[in-house]
């Protein structure tokens, strides 16, 4: 019989632990294709903080580092900067890369460490319990927001893709989403574009992925994913912010 899909080698058997509808499972796929594909798996380290993502380490069919919450850069610029010849991703959630992490994440793309980022944006805290996260949309409800984020109170969702494309380090950010079939190709396409940009040499790349959490929104996946090209998608458009040639 003739084979038409399989499963690629750069994700293991281990079954996946995400709540269902959570698009973390997509992302692993796309990551893992990418570099099977460009024939980097014995290059291939990746570093998962704290998070939804904390088991990434049985998932990933490479070698990974397991960081304290929001450190998952500087993690990687250790590795990366012993290994240059390696491929050394981070896999970040927004309460991890946008919260504790902000330092971390800015000085590591102000450096143009030589490292990508895949950055995963569901507007909330999932792992710890739902809180609000910094990229919590206004009137969002969430554990510790129970009558939606209030602007005047916490301030605006911050928008990571387009600070760090101020950033002279960073040679490529782009924002992309999963929300249909279309847009899974095109974040694929994005993810490899910015393996392919520290691959050679030009400089810190992250690739932000607008996801669903229908568990802490209080939705099922087909409601959850209405609401991210509703309410997500107005306030974080998406498309390239940086790109260095």
């Amino acid at each position: 019989m003739a084979v038409v899909f399989e499963k690629t080698n750069m994700l293991t058997d281990a079954p996946f632990h995400y709540c269902p509808g959570c698009t973390h499972g997509v992302i692993h796929r796309l990551a893992a294709e990418v570099v099977e594909e460009m024939g980097l798996q014995e290059k291939a380290v990746g570093v998962a903080p704290v998070g939804c993502a904390v088991f990434a380490y049985r998932y990933f069919n490479c070698d990974m580092f397991e960081a304290a919450h929001g450190r998952a850069p500087a993690v990687a610029t250790g590795v990366k900067r012993a290994r240059p010849d390696a491929c050394v991703f981070t896999y970040q959630g927004d309460g991890d890369l946008a919260s504790i992490g902000t330092a971390e994440i800015v000085h590591a793309a102000h450096r143009g460490e030589k490292i990508t980022t895949i950055f995963v944006n569901n507007a909330i805290y999932g792992m710890t319990g739902g809180q609000m996260a910094p990229t919590t949309l206004v009137g969002q409800k969430t554990s510790t927001s129970p009558y939606g984020r209030d602007k005047d109170w916490c301030g605006a969702p911050i928008r990571m893709s387009e600070m760090l494309a101020t950033i002279e380090g960073a040679a490529f950010i782009e924002r992309v989403a999963l929300n249909n079939n279309a847009n899974i190709v095109k974040a694929k396409k994005a993810i490899r574009k910015a393996f392919e940009c520290q691959m050679a040499g030009k400089g810190f790349s992250m690739v932000e992925v607008l996801s669903t959490c229908p568990t802490n929104w209080g939705m099922n996946p087909v409601e959850a994913m209405k609401w991210l090209e509703e309410n997500m998608i107005p306030y974080y458009p998406l498309g390239n912010f940086r790109e260095v040639q």
